[in-house]
């Protein structure tokens, strides 16, 4: 991964530590302590945080920099320590609604706390406690009418169509693909100018679109686009009537800034994406259905159905994740790291 990075010219230089991770699994309880592989992954990893420690330090004390950013991967806990131990400040960002374990980890030493949603859904100190929003792909912009015509015949989308945009994640979600699929011939039978855009995983692309040859006629396969991954994203979901995906926080935040009806079927093995969608139900700005709703049948259907036929729900839908929106969640956070590199 550290390709990535190093292919961006803003960037000076990459360096790797060794880091480790608590592998803990949402509903498993103590059931996780029999499992021996599990345990042994978790002791072994104590071992790479040290490790990672020394080689941060030593790092930091070479670089000397004044100010450290950490968005609460477990990388970041080996860094943040060396950093108390070189008494460099450090910030830490927070993208879900549910402080990830490694910065749970590192608070107390942090100098501010950068978040995406308003402060009070965080345990953080308020006076050190900052909302910022989510940085996003600058191609996500609040809907323009224009934008949109253009995206519509780039895609091949006619005036009259509708469209429904599916998102696993990057790597697609089996369980909601299965979902989608077990729904898709119900929606295309009764929204007849519906088109189907399924982004389906590179991994599991192969088995959905065989899933969906089986399964639907020749015509409704037509209507239905089944990609593996695109890096224009923000093409579709701006054009998108309803948005299904998960609940990961950047995801969220495109699609809040589009001002997008979303569908959000989370995870149950990642708490943080329930606990995300959780609290924009709270704000009425997504509709949220857990994994086993979703099987139900024609369960999934009915509920996007019921968007495609009103304009006045998909609009108060998107409206009310719009309120939540920070398309200059950069620039803050930039100016942020700034004032306290100053500091």
């Amino acid at each position: 991964m550290a390709d990535i990075p190093a292919q961006n010219p803003d960037i000076d230089e990459v360096c790797l530590v060794r880091a480790g991770k608590f592998r803990r699994y949402h509903g498993e309880g103590w059931r996780q302590l029999l499992d021996l592989p599990t345990v042994y992954k978790n002791l072994r990893d104590v071992g790479y945080i040290v490790i990672g420690t020394v080689q941060s330090w030593r790092l930091l004390r070479e670089i000397r920099p004044s100010i450290i950013f950490t968005r609460g991967g477990f990388v970041s806990v080996p860094v943040a320590i060396a950093g108390v131990l070189n008494r460099i400040p450090y910030i830490t960002h927070d993208s879900d609604s549910t402080p990830s374990l490694a910065n749970r980890l590192i608070a107390r030493w942090a100098r501010r706390h950068a978040v995406a949603l308003p402060e009070e859904f965080y345990p953080y100190p308020r006076q050190k406690t900052i909302t910022v929003g989510v940085p996003v792909n600058d191609n996500y912009q609040p809907p323009k009418v224009k934008v949109i015509a253009r995206y519509r015949q780039e895609i091949g989308l006619t005036a009259a169509q509708q469209l429904v945009l599916v998102t696993g994640g990057g790597n697609g979600s089996r369980a909601l693909n299965q979902a989608v699929i077990a729904n898709a011939g119900y929606l295309l039978q009764r929204h007849p100018n519906l088109v189907l855009v399924h982004i389906a995983g590179r991994a599991l692309v192969t088995s959905v679109r065989a899933a969906y040859d089986e399964q639907l006629d020749e015509v409704q396969r037509k209507r239905v686009i089944v990609k593996s991954f695109i890096d224009d994203l923000y093409r579709y979901s701006a054009v998108a009537d309803v948005v299904v995906a998960r609940g990961g926080a950047t995801n969220l935040a495109e699609f809040a800034i589009q001002a997008k009806a979303c569908v959000i079927v989370p995870s149950p093995q990642l708490i943080w994406n329930v606990k995300n969608t959780d609290a924009l139900v709270e704000r009425q700005a997504v509709i949220k259905l857990d994994e086993d709703q979703a099987e139900q049948d024609g369960r999934l259907a009915a509920v996007i159905g019921e968007l495609l036929n009103s304009d006045a729900k998909r609009l108060k839908l998107g409206q009310a994740l719009a309120t939540l929106a920070r398309p200059d969640a950069a620039e803050r956070l930039a100016k942020l790291l700034l004032e306290e590199a100053a500091k």
